[in-house]
């Protein structure tokens, strides 16, 4: 494996940073790659292991110590092979994924893991400088055609794919642009919509059609929640979906925010983070919105502490917020894992984000209880907590904790429950204890719901997750369905 003595040799290199005072005055991504150099030392630290646990922990089975091998050895494109054989869309997770593969990695038992999401960008970013990147369509056409609902990573990876086995593929999409949470969830200084664009590209190169604007099966225009924006009135019904399509995947997304049905829940200022980050993205992409939701100048209190909150929390600091404050039920977790118990899982440890680090009070084992208004304009003005401490597994308020936070905007971001679209219903497929759509993994036709036809993958099936599960899920749901379609398959899972 490259350079044998390279993981005691070197230190992890991490990606340079835009400095944090220059970083929020702009919505643009500030992570820069790894120059070519910093790229084969830090693939160099790739040990030989003998059993890579770094692959199984990565939901898509990267061949990581291979493609290592092949970047400390200058051997890029071939380094790009071997990832995109497994990753449709590595520029997403190399810049978004929180890396489980890093967790189980064999160095991380005592020392830094190697720094394996830096690599998998820094491929990818060459290989699109040098042109490696292109339209792979198929020799010949299977004569069938495959519905995809739901523009999101799942659905993007599932048509790549079944659109290379020969199949007529249309990507339906409720919003006006292609991309799901990654083009209306994920802010742009994380993620620059520029690589959905040019994925897109590729994938028209393969054959495979984009409609955006289109509501399927009765979809709500608007849910509790739900990212919804420039909306066309152009439908389609469940009937007519089936009449058309030869099979259907369904992979619309969990996109039912979780709500904090509180006193003053209905005042002005109180607003799901789902409703913030879109218009954020809107407005980055040169859209005019009216009312948008705006932090300049107010003191935030951003209610969940993942993924979302921590967007938020960069996002509001961008918009020139006054304070920005998060909270988080749960109480503080430990800042460092202890890996001889968690190795090679995912262990519960303090994590703060590169948002975090740009400037926010974090509080933790807090309970909020109500919001106050100030009576002109029924607008917030604060927030009514309590400190918790966990009893017997469930949350139980400290008397004498409680307190009032300034607050003139909130954002509830507390996680998703499941999907907001009535398409479940008009298909007539089931649901599972949490409402997701029924479709197991486990059978030789996997990702089939009881509907004849129709598929289910990603967060519609699963339940909120990371972007990289909802990639494996797409790439296994097509594999599905063009066994379904052909009675047999190449695709790989």
């Amino acid at each position: 494996m490259g350079k044998i003595t390279g993981f005691l040799e070197f230190d992890r290199i991490e990606e340079p940073h835009a400095p944090v005072a220059e970083r929020v005055t702009h919505f643009h991504e500030f992570v820069t790659t790894l120059t070519e150099s910093q790229a084969r030392q830090q693939a160099a630290r790739c040990m030989d292991c003998g059993i890579p646990f770094c692959s199984n922990g990565c939901p898509v089975n990267n061949i990581i110590p291979d493609f290592n091998d092949l970047v400390y050895r200058g051997d890029w494109k071939n380094a790009f092979l071997v990832l995109d054989s497994t990753n449709n869309f590595p520029e997403f997770t190399g810049r978004i994924c929180p890396a489980p593969c890093e967790v189980a990695c064999t160095l991380n038992i005592n020392s830094e893991p190697v720094g394996i999401k830096s690599l998998e960008r820094a491929i990818i970013d060459r290989a699109w400088a040098e042109g490696w990147v292109v339209s792979r369509p198929a020799p010949r056409k299977s004569g069938k055609r495959v519905a995809v609902v739901g523009s999101g990573p799942a659905g993007l990876a599932a048509a790549q794919q079944l659109g290379r086995a020969g199949h007529d593929v249309t990507v339906f999409e409720k919003n006006d642009r292609i991309g799901g949470l990654l083009r209306y969830g994920i802010p742009d200084f994380k993620l620059d919509k520029s690589h959905i664009d040019r994925r897109i590209a590729q994938m028209q190169g393969e054959g495979v059609s984009f409609r955006t604007g289109v509501l399927v099966g009765g979809m709500p225009s608007e849910g509790v929640g739900a990212t919804v924006t420039n909306l066309s009135r152009e439908t389609l019904s469940a009937d007519q979906m089936l009449e058309e399509f030869d099979a259907v995947l369904l992979t619309c997304g969990a996109e039912q925010s979780r709500d904090l049905p509180v006193p003053g829940r209905e005042l002005r200022g109180v607003h799901f983070a789902m409703q913030l980050l879109p218009q954020q993205n809107r407005i980055d992409a040169g859209d005019k919105v009216k009312d948008a939701i705006s932090a300049k100048g107010k003191h935030v209190i951003v209610i969940g502490g993942g993924d979302t909150g921590s967007d938020c929390v960069g996002t509001c600091n961008r918009q020139g917020a006054k304070s920005v404050t998060q909270f988080e039920l749960m109480p503080m977790p430990p800042l460092h894992e202890n890996k001889e118990l968690t190795w090679p899982y995912w262990p519960i440890k303090l994590r703060t984000s590169d948002s975090h680090n740009e400037g926010v009070q974090r509080e933790f084992a807090i309970s909020t209880q109500g919001f106050v208004g100030s009576g002109r304009g029924n607008a917030v003005k604060a927030l009514k907590t309590v400190q918790i401490e966990i009893k017997g597994g469930k949350p139980t308020e400290i008397p004498g904790t409680e307190k009032d936070w300034p607050a003139d905007l909130v954002l509830l971001a507390m996680g998703f429950t499941g999907p907001t679209t009535t398409l479940l219903d008009a298909l007539g497929v089931e649901r599972d204890a949490r409402g997701n759509a029924r479709a197991s993994v486990d059978d030789s036709l996997g990702y089939k719901t009881n509907a004849k036809g129709v598929f289910a993958a990603g967060d519609m099936r699963r339940g909120q997750s990371l972007v990289v599960w909802a990639i494996r899920e797409g790439r296994q749901a097509a594999r599905a369905v063009d066994k379904y379609l052909m009675g047999t398959t190449t695709l790989p899972r």
